[in-house]
């Protein structure tokens, strides 16, 4: 793992290095492994083939924090984040980091091995395996947690990544875990007995008016101002890229194996319908995203950098 873990680095670091001395106004863009990685699939095939009008290298990332360094620094542009995160770029570097669409809804889903979990009630007494510590992931499910009335009856355990999540089921470490697709899927195919218990978007809309949101593309403010005809292509190809994704899952679960996105073509296959990607870009993206903030800020306001950001904060092209 740790091997992995510093091979990953030395090819963002390699990655950034490079956009930063190219010519022509490069982009350089960062996404995270799993749905975000899925929806830009076809558009870093498109831009390793020359298909594009503008210089495109983007990086896959195993954690926010691998993304967030480069994006404060400058050295990458565009990035696909948490959508809390989002929220605490702009605080942190007062209004230099910009939201620019929504391209990942609820992935999240409850695992079980065995049978117990039937609703959200039943998760009472029972200990979860988790990746995803001060992201989306935790504050999601301890907003539910709280507003089922669980407050305390929960045991939370968070690894450093949802496959380790899976890996400790799939060794029989734990009988409950929540992981976003295509965790899921893995999952399911790994630890013998595991099903889908529940699905967090659905508990999520039993308690809250605000659409759940778990990630969303962000650009830097400077670089948007001097360049917004490099972002409005970019946000252009990465709709395409997203809606080729969903129509075309075959095609681009076989993208997805050869990047290293997912270990298997065929299990990203099967996780792509449940991954709900997407590209949802100016007022309907700041009505999402604002929702879902404020729901994040009541439950916890350190989720979303202290404060609620301001207008200034949606990227409306």
């Amino acid at each position: 793992m740790k091997k992995i873990l510093i091979f990953s680095i030395v090819l963002l670091l390699l990655t950034f290095t490079a956009c930063a001395k190219a010519d022509n106004t490069p982009i350089c863009a960062a996404v995270m492994n799993g749905p975000t990685g899925i929806g830009i699939a076809q558009l870093n095939f498109r831009a390793l083939e020359g298909e594009l009008d503008y210089p495109l290298s983007i990086a896959f990332a195993g954690s926010p924090d691998q993304v967030s360094g480069g994006l404060i620094s400058g050295e990458i542009q565009i990035a696909a984040v948490p959508v809390n995160l989002a929220s605490v770029l702009y605080n942190k570097t007062e209004g230099q980091v910009l939201t620019a669409a929504v391209n990942t809804l609820g992935v999240l889903y409850v695992v079980e091995k065995g049978d117990s979990i039937q609703s959200f009630a039943d998760l009472a007494g029972k200990k979860i395996l988790a990746a995803g510590q001060g992201s989306t992931p935790e504050y999601i499910v301890n907003y539910l947690i709280e507003q089922n009335g669980l407050a305390g009856q929960v045991e939370m355990e968070y690894v450093a990544e949802h496959a380790e999540a899976v890996t400790q089921m799939a060794a029989g470490n734990v009988d409950v875990i929540i992981v976003p697709e295509p965790f899921v899927t893995t999952a399911l195919s790994k630890a013998e007995g595991a099903r889908i218990a529940l699905d967090i978007t659905e508990e999520w809309g039993k308690v809250s008016d605000a659409e759940l949101v778990q990630g969303c593309l962000v650009v830097r403010k400077d670089f948007a101002d001097a360049h917004p005809k490099a972002v409005e292509a970019f946000l252009k190809d990465y709709a395409e890229s997203a809606a080729y994704a969903v129509e075309n899952p075959q095609n681009t679960a076989a993208l997805i194996e050869s990047y290293g996105i997912m270990g298997s073509a065929q299990l990203a296959e099967k996780a792509i319908p449940n991954c709900n990607i997407v590209c949802v870009t100016g007022e309907d993206m700041q009505a999402m995203v604002s929702g879902m903030l404020i729901v994040l800020h009541a439950a916890n306001p350190q989720s979303v950098g202290g404060a609620l950001p301001g207008e200034d904060m949606y990227y409306m092209g």
